[in-house]
């Protein structure tokens, strides 16, 4: 199997793509209805940049309604997200996968505990 990194494919990406590719990223999904508006290009050609970066594995589609309508949601694929903001040193926050966090918690005092210390 050969592995070809992100970066590698990225910098492969016609103007159109990576313009596609930031948009997506940008607004953290977008219907693509309103994809090929925002892109200032024919609903035809923003078919063929999201159907491209599909295939690359850089974006996700996902069938979908908007307006009345049906249409796809594009967005970034997991790779892109950025979890930075939910980490305090090496631990996640308390927050996630929680229904309610005691903020008089052990686990809570600690994560804010290492939020400061990366101050």
């Amino acid at each position: 199997m050969v592995t070809v990194s992100v970066s590698a494919i990225e910098a492969e990406l016609s103007e159109d793509e990576r313009a596609g590719l930031e948009l997506v990223r940008q607004t953290g999904g977008i219907h693509q209805s309103d994809f090929w508006k925002e892109l200032d290009v024919s609903s035809r050609k923003g078919s063929r940049i999201v159907e491209s970066l599909v295939e690359k594995e850089l974006v996700n589609r996902e069938e979908t309604v908007y307006d009345g309508h049906n249409t796809y949601h594009i967005t970034p694929t997991a790779r892109d997200l950025d979890f930075t903001l939910l980490m305090a040193g090496d631990m996640l926050s308390p927050f996630i996968g929680e229904e309610e966090v005691d903020p008089n918690s052990d686990a809570f005092s600690q994560w804010i505990m290492n939020l400061a210390y990366e101050q």
